[in-house]
């Protein structure tokens, strides 16, 4: 069953229907705890602050695409439980269609717990719930706005069956795909890398689907080759605060794109905002040189890291130069 309730049903069409960025991915409600160390087996420790906040890699990504401007549309699984309407609001808020956000009672909405120290260790325990249960049936229902993209991402926070779904059903409709193989899984099925147009990685993700080491761009350059190998058309290797190395079938030599340093403050998910805003070029700037979009989508990741949060640290159009539209 679809979250979007009946008045509001033509109005949800119509933003499905031009949805430009399409994400099919995950939903996790962030259960976060601050306290000043790590406490040991079998310890109850104090922390002294407690919040909630919206994650998964999938919205996380939907998100940033949607501050940026773009008409985007999320198709997900949550719980039939408070996380769940909540996650449902806040996309709402941010302005992605949730006409193909679905509610299950199968299972809770997937959940992060995260304890983090002061010195900025962290453990996370992950539930992911509802989001396993996002199934193909789901997806071919969400066709109609999947094949009307102009890009769709998908990572691997669902089943892999479920994005290799996704990635089909845009692939056949000539719909640009942008796969984010996060959390990678070493042996991922070899038609992850056909349909993918573009293949968009962290360096550790790139070493457990090479078994290279990736420690410096030159070493980024070679694993981008083996994934090109395996068919991507694009294979971009991000690389935290050395920016990222791209490759193409068009351009078969590596390229490092350097970015500004930004004294960060707080990580989590940029390499989400940089997905989010990669997937916003692609769709409303095609025509702009693949460097130039890397770039452009390093910089806003930057800005996110120079504040606490995940989603809450996503910049907006309008706080941000404009020399990036």
């Amino acid at each position: 069953m679809a979250a979007s309730g009946e008045p509001g049903r033509q109005w949800q069409e119509k933003v499905a229907a031009a949805a430009a960025v399409v994400v099919v991915g995950s939903c996790m409600t962030d259960l976060v705890s601050l306290t000043s160390r790590l406490p040991k087996t079998g310890e109850t420790i104090h922390g002294h602050k407690f919040f909630i906040g919206f994650g998964g890699k999938g919205a996380n990504q939907c998100v940033q695409a949607a501050r940026l401007g773009a008409k985007t549309s999320m198709v997900c699984k949550v719980g039939k439980d408070s996380f769940g309407n909540d996650y449902i609001e806040n996309l709402k808020q941010n302005d992605i269609s949730t006409e193909f956000t679905y509610q299950t009672k199968d299972a809770a909405t997937g959940t992060a717990s995260i304890i983090v120290s002061n010195e900025g260790q962290n453990i996370i325990v992950i539930v992911a719930g509802a989001n396993l249960l996002l199934n193909t049936e789901d997806l071919r229902e969400a066709a109609s706005a999947i094949s009307r993209a102009k890009v769709m991402i998908c990572q691997l926070e669902v089943t892999p069956a479920a994005s290799l779904e996704a990635l089909r059903i845009a692939h056949s409709s000539g719909v640009k795909t942008l796969f984010n193989p996060a959390p990678a899984i070493a042996d991922l099925d070899p038609q992850f890398y056909t349909l993918s147009d573009v293949f968009c990685c962290n360096e550790s993700e790139a070493e457990i689907l090479t078994s290279l080491e990736v420690g410096s761009p030159a070493d980024a350059g070679k694993a981008a080759l083996v994934l090109m190998e395996r068919g991507c058309r694009v294979v971009i290797i991000t690389l935290g605060a050395e920016g990222c190395v791209m490759l193409s079938q068009t351009e078969p030599v590596s390229k490092h794109i350097p970015t500004e340093k930004v004294k960060a403050v707080d990580t989590t998910g940029a390499g989400d905002s940089f997905v989010g805003a990669l997937a916003f070029y692609l769709a409303y700037y095609p025509n702009l040189p693949l460097e130039e979009m890397l770039k452009r989508s390093s910089f806003i990741a930057a800005v996110s890291v120079q504040a606490i949060g995940t989603q809450s640290s996503y910049p907006y159009k309008k706080d941000l130069p404009l020399d990036l539209f």
